[in-house]
């Protein structure tokens, strides 16, 4: 007759391997940016295809900020409306064109090579990055290489000045001009006829139906670009105007939606589509 330890050891081991099964389950669904996602502002779950390689990646640039972790949550600067406005947007472009694009982002860290192996890159809420020297020549270096940039969300002459100060240790003689409406950017699937200001949800809601995050200080949103000699537009920054939460807050808001995203996709869209064509 089996004694009573006997059993208890018996016991002991099944509790042990249902623990160990629930561990490999748990960290077989770990998240792929499982370990940023504490600097996000919206991690999501991953789709079933996460792991999946396309033809074309969307990179999250991961820079630093003096204001990372004491604002807005506790989460970085880098991480506004990620990773949620990241995968919408990836799925945008997965419906509407035919872009091999990757199902999830790739966050690149500014101290990173792996900055060269992905061809567009956003920046969110750049008005107040700080990069150091090295990680100004590692963006140049890759910028010139054919890399390109969209940086968005950011508002107000301060703003503007804090993301310039960076930006001119990146290009020391950078030049910085208006895209005209009639600029192939604005044109290449959707006609963007007009720079619409896109709130962030919250203000939108908070303000009865505000557009200007900083007041008079940030009334006009603008569409600008660097480019370099031979006039390849190298980054492009959509100032004064909030894109990522068009792209976010898909499926929060119908009000919001019918309202921002389809300007915010339409631009998003036609900027991806010209980095890759220009």
């Amino acid at each position: 007759m089996p004694s009573v330890f006997h059993g208890r050891i018996r016991i002991g081991l099944v509790s042990l391997l249902l623990g160990l099964a629930a561990f490999s389950a748990a960290q077989m669904r770990e998240r792929v940016w499982a370990r940023y996602e504490a600097e996000m502002q919206d991690p999501v779950e991953d789709p079933p295809d996460a792991g999946r390689r396309g033809e074309f990646r969307i990179g999250r640039l991961r820079y630093r900020s003096p204001l990372d972790g004491r604002r807005f949550g506790g989460y970085a600067r880098w991480g506004i409306d990620a990773n949620k406005g990241d995968r919408l947007f990836i799925g945008i472009l997965r419906r509407l064109t035919r872009i091999d694009v990757e199902p999830i982002e790739t966050i690149i860290d500014v101290d990173s090579d792996e900055i060269f192996e992905t061809p567009f890159l956003l920046a969110i809420s750049v008005g107040d990055w700080v990069l150091s020297p090295s990680q100004a020549k590692r963006i140049g270096e890759y910028l010139r290489r054919g890399g390109f940039l969209m940086v968005d969300d950011f508002h107000s002459s301060a703003e503007w000045a804090t993301f310039m100060e960076s930006l001119e240790r990146v290009f020391p003689d950078v030049n910085v001009v208006d895209i005209p409406n009639n600029d192939p950017i604005f044109h290449v699937l959707y006609d963007v006829k007009e720079i619409v200001q896109i709130p962030s949800i919250s203000f939108w809601y908070g303000t009865g139906g505000g557009t200007s995050e900083r007041g008079r200080d940030s009334a006009t949103p603008t569409v600008r670009a660097v480019s370099d000699r031979d006039g390849r537009v190298l980054v492009v920054m959509t100032h004064n105007s909030d894109f990522g939460d068009a792209f976010e807050r898909e499926g929060d808001s119908r009000e919001y939606f019918e309202r921002f995203a389809g300007a915010g996709y339409a631009f998003g869209v036609n900027t991806l589509l010209y980095s890759m064509t220009h």
